[in-house]
């Protein structure tokens, strides 16, 4: 086995470098298992150098594995949903996904030609786990994300196998998530610099509702003009320094995020979460390459689906519409700061045919984020103020967000679902009363 090589300064992630991200605070971990009962698992390969042998190597490649509930998505399933801003790109089972609105197998990402044999890796695994899958349950269809790893694996090689995926969901764990050279995310590149698997997440105020959210990316995608950190032209500064560099130049790469919260949403709510990390994704520097696949996967953990019941409804707790913005600001948050901590953490590499990507230089962003500090420094942070024109008067109508504890919001305060306040017409006696 061949190490990647590694750069001699300390990876960190992205939050210690001092970089803006946000006025929501991070979870315990900074990670998608932040949101309770969600498992993060990783399988690398990493073997070979030297010239492309299609089918021998050099491998550098993997899965990585997101389980819900702990690992018992097939049972007992979770409101699912999901968003492609561009479609070169692939993941399978999200038709189901997103016309049912229920996760029930585990999240898998790998390399691209390898999505066939890690479906049937999680098909498996569940098979033998739930014996009654296609008899007594009905039949499954894994969700499998992609990226394409072609410039540092021997891609068409097709090295991942069953157990990988198994390890994968094996290894899967809470707490503290690898990122970078990891998993699926071992042989991608963003922006021209090794990118691969990162996470954070985002905890609200009780205020605002006090959920959780949490994302994880497989990073692959962008050129490095574009690169933005933490809002910083860092790409267009960093061009020059690695001009000579070679880059790849024929794939435009993709990125698959997952995300997870503690909400209550529906399915429809979530897709409409997915949307959104279409943004934190664009704060990087993403415009979307048109041969480029951003998708997006998304799930609540506040809600089980029972593939058992002896009843013909079951209650669901729904959070309103209008109660979405502070999530909508943190998922664009958090997926902004997880594909940083995958260029944070991971190392530079050197794969087929000698192909190298560098490492994202951090001394580099240092030196930028310093020299731009008193700018940050000038900005006074007010975490819980709201989107809202300041106004002397604030129509009766408006939410009042973060200006309130959550224990003392009147249900004469809420609006309904749609976010219009009631009554919306004084009753017909009363309109001509004057």
């Amino acid at each position: 086995m061949v190490k990647p090589t590694e750069s001699s300064e300390k990876r960190v992630r992205a939050r210690e470098l001092g970089l803006p991200l946000g006025r929501f605070k991070p979870g315990r971990y900074n990670a998608i298992t932040d949101v309770e009962g969600v498992l993060v698992g990783h399988s690398t390969i990493i073997r070979g150098e030297g010239p492309l042998r299609p089918g021998h190597g050099p491998v550098r490649t993997g899965v990585t594995a997101i389980l819900p509930n702990m690992g018992n998505i097939f049972m007992e399933r979770m409101s699912g949903g999901g968003f492609v801003l561009n479609g070169a790109g692939e993941v399978s089972g999200m038709t189901q996904l997103m016309e049912w609105g229920l996760l029930e197998t585990p999240i898998l990402l790998t390399n691209t030609m390898s999505v066939g044999a890690v479906s049937d890796g999680v098909a498996r695994y569940l098979v033998e786990r739930y014996p009654g899958i296609g008899d007594e349950h009905d039949v499954i269809i894994p969700t499998v994300g992609e990226c394409d790893d072609s410039y540092l694996n021997d891609i068409a090689g097709r090295h991942v196998r069953q157990e990988h995926v198994v390890e994968a969901i094996l290894s899967a764990s809470t707490g503290p998530v690898a990122e970078g050279n990891v998993g699926g995310g071992t042989g991608m590149v963003t922006c021209d610099f090794k990118g691969g698997i990162g996470t954070s997440s985002r905890k609200l105020p009780e205020a605002l509702g006090g959920y959780t959210l949490g994302v994880l990316v497989m990073s692959n995608f962008g050129k490095m003009h574009n690169l933005r950190v933490g809002g910083l032209p860092v790409g267009e500064v960093l061009a020059e320094k690695f001009k000579n560099t070679p880059r790849r130049g024929q794939s435009y790469g993709s990125i698959i995020a997952v995300v997870a919260t503690d909400a209550p949403l529906l399915s429809h709510q979530i897709n409409r979460l997915c949307k959104r990390v279409s943004l934190g994704i664009g704060r990087v520097g993403s415009y979307a390459a048109h041969g480029s696949g951003e998708i997006v996967v998304g799930f609540s953990t506040a809600n089980i689906i029972p593939r058992r019941t002896q009843r013909m409804v079951y209650k669901m707790k729904i959070l309103l519409d209008q109660r979405l913005d502070p999530l909508y600001e943190a998922v664009m948050e958090a997926t902004e700061e997880a594909i940083l901590n995958a260029m944070c953490m991971a190392t530079s590499m050197t794969g087929v045919n000698d192909n190298f990507v560098p490492a994202l230089p951090l001394d580099e962003v240092r030196r930028f984020v310093d020299a731009c500090r008193p700018i940050f420094a000038s900005v006074k942070k007010r975490p819980q103020q709201t989107s809202a024109p300041v106004t002397r008067e604030k129509p009766a109508d408006v939410d009042k967000e973060g200006e309130v504890r959550a224990g003392t919001v009147l249900p004469t305060e809420v609006r309904g679902a749609e976010g219009i306040p009631y009554p919306t017409r004084p009753p017909p006696e009363d309109s001509s009363s004057e």
